[in-house]
């Protein structure tokens, strides 16, 4: 039998997987069947490498899974918060990538195409776009000592040393604690000083911002997606190296961890904190530019509905299993209304808001979790999620023909255009059958439904 063969319908809308090789660690597959058939069958063993590390609990596969490093892109993974590994590939290396959303007042109506490409423009003349720019905010030319009260301090500090442009109460959290006696590995085999003049900078891949459509509301939104940038990188990319040295055994370097007996355990741990950090401050940077570039361009203001991190270790609660640390690789926190972890917070009533972005030529959504959703460890999908490689988009898609439907479709993609063809809507899955595989779990019920209108992306 083949292992899609072996998942077990549970009848509650997520499957179930258990094989010789996953051992007694629970596996939940939250797709729906179709999804299911369609994943790539290299999945498997990298689900079982997450089902490998020590001290897991449970490893949930979200809808957006696709082929990863070490683990798939969708992977929750849960292990023992006192005894067992931070695993690293759940991780990954864009430590604490994650989304805003902003909504205004704004009708549709005033996103005329002329209004859509001056947004793009207005932007695009504040932030920078594309890997390795540097960044032409007010955090262009910090010294070492700013940028590591920065990520020591996060937005709180930011906020505290040069003032905030637009209010930032609604969003996941500031700061992450980091130990004064943690020292950045400046110099290290990743060189994380590269990511100094990176601060409010997009950076490439599928990173974005984008003018949105609220049908509901008959509002505009806007949605970013960036993170930790080369800071991020070069931390991940020095504990990488750190876990193959210290622990020869570990077969290839995306599956390296540290368990609580390793004198590099905590400094992982404060290493994602300073990650995160850096990525909060980003984000916020980033967003007091594109605030400003709407209110140039439609003269109304942006107010923030969410800010949140994916790609994180954290310990938390689970009903199921205790104390755990929770590693979402491509997937985003999903707390309820009631949980612990929200009280005295505006969502203590009804849950934070889920950010699930779609292509950049398909629907994005707004969710609110449920209490079911402590079954797939308080998590659900960041996106929709790849099904076709950048190799493979850029050998079978046309540039004219992809420029010509997004066109068509009155999406204005950057100034000039050209939509990048391994970031096109061919090469993503459907953001509502995704979202249709969390529903079915009864992990999340739909708030708002967005549509894009302008598009901005930063080349590789």
């Amino acid at each position: 039998m083949s292992w899609k063969e072996q998942a077990s319908d549970t009848g509650r809308g997520y499957y179930t997987l258990a094989t010789e090789d996953t051992g007694n660690v629970p596996i939940r597959l939250f797709l729906t069947p179709a999804l299911l058939d369609s994943v790539e069958d290299s999945i498997y063993p990298q689900i079982v490498n997450a089902a490998r590390f020590p001290g897991a609990r449970m490893v949930a596969i979200t809808p957006d899974v696709h082929h990863g490093y070490g683990v798939p892109i969708g992977t929750v993974l849960l292990t023992d918060a006192d005894t067992g590994a931070v695993a690293m590939g759940p991780v990954g290396y864009d430590i604490s990538c994650g989304m805003v959303s902003a909504s205004s007042e704004v009708a549709i109506g005033a996103a005329t195409p002329d209004n859509r490409l001056r947004f793009n423009r207005e932007v695009t003349r504040r932030v920078a776009l594309g890997a390795g720019k540097a960044s032409h905010t007010r955090l262009k030319d910090l010294s070492r000592q700013q940028f590591e009260a920065i990520i020591r301090g996060g937005a709180r500090h930011y906020v505290e040393r040069y003032g905030a442009k637009v209010d930032r109460s609604h969003s996941e959290r500031d700061v992450i604690p980091v130990d004064d006696r943690w020292q950045p590995p400046w110099d290290g085999p990743g060189r994380p000083e590269r990511g100094v003049p990176q601060l409010g900078t997009l950076g490439g891949g599928n990173h974005f911002i984008e003018l949105q459509g609220n049908v509901k509301t008959d509002s505009l939104y806007v949605q970013l997606h960036s993170g930790s940038r080369g800071f991020g990188h070069g931390l991940a990319t020095n504990y990488f190296h750190l876990a193959r040295k210290e622990n020869p055994t570990i077969k290839a370097l995306d599956l390296g961890y540290f368990t609580p007996d390793s004198k590099h355990y905590a400094d992982y741990l404060n290493a994602v904190a300073a990650g995160a950090n850096f990525a909060i401050v980003n984000r916020l940077a980033m967003f007091e530019q594109i605030a400003l570039a709407f209110e140039t361009v439609f003269g109304k203001p942006l107010s923030l509905v969410y800010e949140i991190s994916h790609n994180l270790v954290q310990r938390e609660f689970s009903p199921e299993f205790g104390w755990v640390h929770v590693h979402r690789k491509g997937a985003t926190r999903a707390f309820p209304g009631g949980h612990d972890a929200l009280k005295g917070t505006p969502w203590e009533q009804d849950g934070h808001p889920i950010l699930i972005p779609g292509s950049n030529h398909d629907a994005s959504f707004i969710l609110r979790a449920t209490p079911t959703a402590s079954i797939s460890g308080y998590s659900v999908n960041h996106g929709a999620g790849r099904r076709m490689s950048r190799g493979a988009a850029r050998k079978t898609l046309r540039q004219a023909d992809v420029d010509a439907e997004y066109r068509k479709a009155g999406i204005v993609v950057n100034v000039d255009g050209a939509v990048p063809i391994d970031e096109s809507r061919e090469v993503y899955k459907s953001s509502r059958e995704v979202v249709a595989a969390v529903i079915r779990a009864r992990l999340a019920t739909v708030e708002h439904e967005l549509m894009p209108l302008a598009s901005i992306k930063g080349g590789e």
